[in-house]
């Protein structure tokens, strides 16, 4: 059995946005994408990571108007990295000791190249657990 690396599971349709994107827009985009984060960038270089939970917890619990505040104001700038040839245990490793629920997948070449979610792991590591089972569901609606 071959070990499974984290190219096996990632996402590679990763979504960018501007840090000058409001979140009312930002949450648009997730919606309409099913995704959970996004990657923001401004010109080349990564500035960081918004989650549908950065946004809930550093902006609506706040009373922050989602349509006037920005990514910017929320990113995540401490990006947790893996490679792509790392082990899914390495990064589900990472994952808990950086309490993160996902993590960048970055090569030296083409730089960003995917995301990696505590629940693809969960699907890969132990389909038949509750998380696994989670992950698997189709969204709700």
């Amino acid at each position: 059995m071959t070990m499974q690396t984290v190219r096996d599971v990632m996402t590679t349709n990763v979504v960018y946005l501007p840090s000058e994107t409001t979140l009312a827009e930002a949450a648009r985009t997730m919606r309409e994408q099913d995704i959970g984060d996004v990657v923001v960038a401004d010109g080349p270089g990564l500035t960081g990571v918004v989650t549908d939970r950065d946004i809930v917890v550093r902006a609506v619990a706040e009373r922050c108007d989602p349509a006037a505040t920005t990514l910017g104001e929320i990113v995540t700038r401490d990006l947790v990295t893996v490679r792509p040839e790392d082990s899914i245990h390495t990064a589900a490793l990472l994952m808990r000791d950086q309490a993160v629920r996902r993590v960048l997948v970055c090569d030296d070449v083409q730089g960003l190249v995917g995301i990696v979610s505590i629940g693809d792991l969960a699907e890969e590591i132990d389909p038949d657990s509750v998380l696994g089972g989670i992950s698997k569901a189709a969204p709700n609606n």
